[in-house]
């Protein structure tokens, strides 16, 4: 059986250990970042399945984290986790190449459902 990975960037601890305990269920690693450095330096070591992102995370020279991870590697799959509900911030990270956009407030059922659908090369946009 292949194992699997997922690298989870959010700059709330308390979500990222809730999002943690949520999917150490579906992944064989959990890792958690808080910040861009980090970030860029798990992506590198660690080589993630599955990206899972704030869309807050401040990034330097990027118009937004989705950007950042496009610029990085156009075929890794990420998903956002947004607290934007318009549509703009969709679209954007849309263009950018995520594989998904969910909403933070979303049930646990929704993420789980936006995290198989993508890992299993479809894409999840919900706001």
């Amino acid at each position: 059986m292949k194992k699997t990975s997922v690298l989870l960037a959010d700059k709330h601890p308390a979500l990222l250990q809730s999002l943690r305990d949520l999917l150490g269920t579906l992944f064989d690693t959990v890792v958690m970042v808080s910040d861009e450095k980090s970030l860029i330096e798990t992506l590198n070591r660690f080589g993630p399945d599955l990206v899972l992102v704030d869309l807050e995370i401040p990034v330097t020279g990027e118009q937004n984290v989705a950007n950042l991870l496009n610029r990085y590697d156009p075929e890794l799959k990420f998903i956002v986790l947004s607290t934007h509900e318009g549509r703009g911030g969709l679209e954007k990270c849309k263009c950018s190449g995520a594989a998904g956009y969910i909403l933070k407030r979303s049930s646990a059922r929704n993420l789980i459902q936006a995290v198989e659908t993508v890992q299993n090369g479809g894409t999840f946009f919900s706001v």
